[in-house]
């Protein structure tokens, strides 16, 4: 498996995406955005993708590991990383997760919230996601999305949303993310493909996959087409052009002006 990877920041702000590609091994992970609210833990977003990733690949090197196994593993390693932040904050520093794994003929999957892997396949595209933040407040997403980005309507609309999902965030009513407790991998979506089934692959943030799936100025044949003629590079900066023909967000209603993307192209 030959892997071409990218990940870019969404503004000034540090870059909260974080990819990883090896022989055998693709790995996207999406920080969930603080709006500015506090989080119990005094090392931030950047930090924790970091080491999550990090022990990912460590973990997932072993092939006798599950992939929820290793993502276990390496959320209790973060874990234990720094105890003396308040990691039952229902803030505390979390992430989607996407990985793509390939066992001699097979390739395993596993996603966690709403970083999707596409596959292209010799009869067209399938995408496994994991939508069910989508069914959370959906009363407030809307209140965050009437108004533009940068203005302060938006950003007390967006604290209130995220204030109100953190109470959802990794509970049976609400959604799954990688966050401090290792329970939150048991509810990974995971399955199994033929490698002889698939042409190519993209593990993506939801930040590179948007311009299909929130923007509708691509289609999966036509990103597979750029990720093939530039790569990961070229996906993300046709991303950017069409976030700033919209920097307020009046046609493409959303959290902020450009959110961060991360991508991880496969073929064999």
């Amino acid at each position: 498996m030959r892997v071409a990877i990218d990940t870019r920041p969404g503004g000034s702000t540090p870059n909260e995406d974080w990819v990883a590609g090896t022989p055998n091994l693709a790995i996207v992970l999406d920080g969930l955005s603080t709006a500015g609210l506090t989080t119990g833990c005094r090392h931030g977003v950047p930090w924790y993708v970091v080491r999550l990733g990090s022990h990912l690949v460590a973990a997932l090197a072993d092939p006798e590991r599950s992939l929820p196994e290793g993502l276990a593993v390496a959320l209790e390693n973060v874990a234990a990383m720094h105890p003396e932040c308040d990691l039952a904050n229902p803030g505390t520093p979390s992430a989607t997760v996407a990985v793509l794994r390939q066992q001699q003929g097979t390739l395993e999957h596993l996603v966690l919230a709403d970083s999707p892997i596409v596959f292209e396949g010799h009869q067209g595209y399938s995408v496994i996601t994991d939508l069910r933040v989508d069914e959370v407040l959906p009363e407030l997403r809307a209140e965050v999305e009437q108004h533009e980005t940068h203005t302060p309507q938006h950003r007390e609309a967006l604290q209130r949303f995220v204030r109100a999902q953190r109470q959802t965030r990794n509970t049976p009513d609400g959604y799954w993310v990688a966050a401090a407790s290792p329970d939150a991998a048991g509810h990974a979506v995971t399955g199994i493909t033929q490698v002889d089934d698939v042409r190519a692959a993209a593990v993506l943030s939801d930040g590179a996959s948007r311009l299909v799936t929130e923007y509708g100025m691509a289609t999966w044949s036509e990103v597979f087409d750029m990720l093939r003629a530039g790569g990961p590079q070229e996906l993300i900066n046709n991303v950017r052009k069409v976030e700033a023909t919209d920097p307020t967000g009046r046609r493409w209603p959303r959290y902020k002006s450009g959110d961060d993307a991360a991508v991880a192209f496969c073929q064999w």
